[in-house]
């Protein structure tokens, strides 16, 4: 356990960047659930989702660089709800997987050439002595655009992409789980980005950078 609570470079969480981000929560009137809920809701609704840059620049997955800007896609905001809770003293690792988006997805299919996204990252929470999933992705405000209930965390059961939105049309598909990391693996996910989306990335000294 001792690996999902301690910093890296990460997961810098010992940050003024990280530790202002906790502030409200760094308390002994909460309980650690009622932390990691508050942060959880913190981080869906701080930070807009935006799947439009894909890089594995390691300056990029930075907590406290993560911290600064205004949106992020799915590791990004897991990688600031990790460093989060590490730092409240609550365990958390990063989890990965595959995924189909299957409702507003014209623009990321014309560039992707697939609605499949991958990896898609979430956060494994350990509370009350097990394993829990939590997903801090879509904002509020990019639900009620596509017609989808914001994710909750209540703290013991998993929250993850619903399979349907509210009209009944499908909404995610989970096609593939890759497991849980204790730091933010590049490696992989750079073999993984390289597999899935050969066509759209030009390599640079090794890094992998796209915008659209």
């Amino acid at each position: 356990m001792k690996e999902y609570l301690e910093p890296t470079p990460f997961i810098d969480y010992n940050s003024i960047e990280i530790q202002d981000l906790i502030t409200p929560f760094n308390t002994k009137k909460l309980t650690a659930i009622e932390k990691a809920q508050g942060l959880y809701i913190k981080v869906r609704d701080g930070w807009r989702y935006n799947p439009y840059h894909i890089s594995v620049d390691p300056k990029n997955f930075v907590a406290s660089t993560l911290f600064l800007k205004i949106d992020g896609h799915c590791i990004e905001k897991a990688i600031l709800l990790i460093a989060g809770l590490r730092a409240l003293g609550i365990p958390a690792r990063l989890r990965l997987a595959k995924v189909t988006n299957h409702i507003a997805v014209e623009r990321l299919t014309e560039r992707f050439g697939t609605n499949v996204l991958t990896p898609h990252g979430m956060v494994d929470v350990h509370l009350k002595g097990k394993w829990v999933k939590a997903t801090p992705a879509f904002n509020k405000e990019l639900c009620e655009l596509t017609n989808v209930e914001p994710l909750t965390f209540d703290g013991e059961n998993d929250s993850v992409f619903q399979e349907f939105n509210s009209d009944g049309h499908r909404f995610m598909e989970y096609l593939e789980d890759y497991g849980h990391f204790a730091d933010v693996p590049l490696d992989f996910m750079k073999m993984n980005i390289q597999e899935h989306y050969p066509t759209i990335f030009k390599e640079d000294d090794g890094i992998l950078d796209y915008r659209f």
